[in-house]
């Protein structure tokens, strides 16, 4: 596949030989030829690890210190006191049972993350299958189902991100945008990592940390040395 000829640019600046250190990697990202929109800086981490094995799973919520650079519209299941709670933390939907063939029905899907409270799992559970698929469904381990829901929304419109591993045992996840800067992006890079390596499952065996890439929406991969 032909490569634009901002990619070939880009991939000027990187020595693909090379693994780089991640401040340097960054800085490279910022002299970057720029599109028209501003790029999202994503992180790639593949792990050694069997995601196949339940005790190996790699999951987890860290709120970054710069936040990621996209406002996350966020939909709260609950209902009484706690959707009042809801509505004054900055939920953007804020509902019950009336939601389910909404979502069934007319495929709405207008929201990044889904928070309920433990009460409305029986309802959610409904959804599980088209909730499900999308990474939508609420979850314990990520802070998504909780009773504290005003904690909850404020984390996510501040910047918690959510890291998991896919089936090939790979972290993606976006850490802010080129507009951030180096130095932002590089706090935001420290603290994912930091949460990945304390992570770590007790029956991982060998090399934890496989490789690192950085890259921008559109731009060649940069690898970093992770000690």
């Amino acid at each position: 596949m032909k490569k634009g000829k901002r990619y070939v640019e880009a991939s000027k600046l990187v020595d693909s030989s090379k693994v780089y250190e991640a401040k340097e990697a960054l800085e490279i990202i910022e002299k970057m030829p720029k599109p028209k929109f501003d790029e999202t800086v994503e992180l790639h981490v593949k792990l050694g690890v069997d995601s196949k094995h339940a005790d190996q799973q790699v999951r987890g919520t860290v709120v970054l210190p710069n936040g990621t650079g996209k406002s996350q519209k966020v939909l709260v299941f609950a209902k009484g006191d706690k959707a009042k709670e809801a509505e004054l933390a900055g939920a953007d939907y804020v509902g019950a049972e009336e939601l389910v063939p909404k979502i069934e029905k007319e495929n709405w899907f207008d929201y990044d993350v889904i928070v309920a409270t433990p009460d409305m799992m029986g309802v959610i559970g409904r959804l599980g299958k088209v909730l499900g698929p999308k990474g939508l469904m609420p979850n314990p381990k990520s802070g998504t189902v909780t009773m504290d829901v005003t904690k909850a929304v404020s984390e996510i419109k501040s910047g918690k991100v959510e890291y998991r591993l896919d089936k090939t045992n790979i972290i993606h996840l976006g850490i802010g945008k080129v507009s951030f800067g180096s130095q932002k992006l590089e706090e935001n890079y420290q603290t994912i990592m930091d949460a990945i390596i304390k992570a770590k499952p007790a029956a991982a065996k060998g090399q934890y940390i496989k490789s690192v890439a950085l890259t921008t929406t559109m731009g060649p991969s940069i690898y970093i040395n992770q000690k």
